[in-house]
């Protein structure tokens, strides 16, 4: 008996239809694999630097315009660029990516900082006046839960609180009733900065700890009475973990952005309160550094290197522009509150 054919006529074997459907499925899974990846690349960009609007119909607008719109457009970049919100995406690609909704994060704490300060300061004259019922409204849509996909989705609450903030833009413009009012004055901006100064000192003391630090306590310094509730000791370990170094990344690069178009807007808004106490230069070097901060990527991912090491530490860079940039804020803050 022939051993050698009698083992090649009992090896198994597929149909050849079968090895055909096999074979296509295969390679309609590699080429959705593919489609996948580049969609996910695409939706992972970063939207660019919008120029912020300060004219209507060819003349300067009135005060608050540009803060209003700027409010509004950048709300609805967060939306509306590519891929859309994608912080509350079920399906890929997007439940895959998450280097743009920390991105997206960034924008909506400055979006609802913003809000807020418009609803508590920018609208009112003093403590006790009414506050403005469309700024009442956007203020909390803002604040709605970022990661809700459905009844109702955070796209939805966000949409409303855009629509809102366009009513008083509107009313702002005497386009519709009753008036809107904006009030550019010195302690009302210093309002908003000491609130983007702290948000700005938390994510570059975050990004600072990507290499993990042992610090000095200062929590209590320059206060002989100041007590806390839970003594840390002398001296703290303070070190972000490793797989949150890109999402700490990404909402830095997300509130830069928000930031520079907003202050933009200040500039405009609040010009003779920042010429009075020539402080239009000090604004502007804080634009400038958070437009350091944005410079392109060059890197497929968010590299940890050592502080003097070979290879790069874009945390640590990236902290240095948030922290010169904090640093200026502060001086802008004490600028405006001197007589």
């Amino acid at each position: 008996m022939d051993l050698k054919n009698l083992g090649a006529r009992t090896k198994p074997s597929l149909p050849g239809g079968r090895r055909g459907l096999i074979r296509g499925a295969a390679v309609v899974a590699g080429v959705l694999v593919v489609l996948l990846v580049l969609v996910g690349w695409y939706w992972s960009r970063e939207p660019d630097v919008f120029w912020v609007e300060w004219e209507k119909a060819g003349r300067p607008a009135v005060k608050g315009w540009a803060t209003a719109d700027t409010l509004v457009r950048v709300a609805s970049r967060l939306l509306d660029k590519p891929g859309g919100y994608l912080t509350n995406d079920v399906t890929p690609p997007s439940v895959f990516l998450d280097n743009i909704p920390n991105w997206e994060f960034g924008v909506l704490i400055q979006v609802r900082d913003m809000a807020r300060v418009m609803r508590n300061d920018f609208s009112r004259s003093q403590t006790q006046s009414t506050e403005d019922g469309d700024l009442a409204e956007a203020e909390p849509n803002f604040n709605f839960d970022n990661n809700s996909w459905i009844l109702p989705s955070s796209e939805s609450r966000y949409r409303q609180a855009i629509r809102h903030a366009e009513n008083y833009r509107a009313r702002l413009a005497g386009n519709a009733q009753p008036d809107a009012r904006f009030f550019a004055r010195a302690d009302n901006l210093r309002e908003w900065l000491a609130v983007a100064e702290k948000r700005l000192g938390n994510l570059s003391q975050r990004l600072s700890a990507s290499v993990g630090q042992v610090r000095v306590n200062t929590d209590l310094a320059g206060d002989r009475a100041a007590e806390e509730a839970r003594r840390a000791g002398d001296n703290v370990i303070v070190k972000t973990p490793w797989l949150e170094i890109d999402d700490v990344f990404y909402e830095a690069r997300g509130t830069a952005w928000a930031l520079v178009h907003f202050l933009r807007a200040m500039e405009y808004d609040f010009r003779q309160v920042l010429e009075d106490k020539n402080a239009i230069v000090s604004l502007r070097q804080v634009i400038r550094e958070l437009e350091a901060s944005l410079q392109p990527m060059h890197s497929p991912m968010v590299l940890n290197g050592g502080g003097f090491g070979i290879f790069a530490n874009h945390s640590l860079v990236m902290a240095s522009y948030l922290s010169r940039a904090t640093q200026a804020l502060t001086n802008l803050r004490e600028l405006l509150g001197q007589g």
